[in-house]
């Protein structure tokens, strides 16, 4: 059985690997937002292709957001089983995000 002090300082680290995928999300949105001002400025072909990777990078960050929001009300061995599906979407939002950022430079 867990004594307070570890149950505590349990929630602390839970909480801080909330935060940090969180900030996390944070950054890659406001990629995601100059990836679309840039496809604002490109041409008509360019455009379109833009617009497909940003939609498919929203996506992707919609599956984050509600994997997070899931984590946040989890508890025990519910919490770690969803903190490895908060990892693997995190880990395809930030591969999506630098791809995307190298192909259109």
């Amino acid at each position: 059985m867990k004594t307070q002090e570890q149950k505590t300082q349990e929630s602390q680290e839970r909480k801080a690997y909330r935060e940090k995928m969180e900030a996390q999300l944070k950054e890659w949105s406001a990629k995601i937002d100059l990836l679309k001002a840039k496809a604002d400025k490109a041409g008509a072909e360019a455009k379109i292709e833009y617009h497909q990777r940003i939609n498919e990078l929203r996506q992707k960050k919609e599956i984050m957001r509600g994997r997070l929001e899931e984590l946040k009300e989890a508890s025990g061995e519910a919490w770690d089983s969803l903190k490895s599906g908060v990892q693997k979407a995190r880990d395809d939002l930030k591969k999506g995000v630098e791809s995307a950022i190298a192909k259109f430079k």
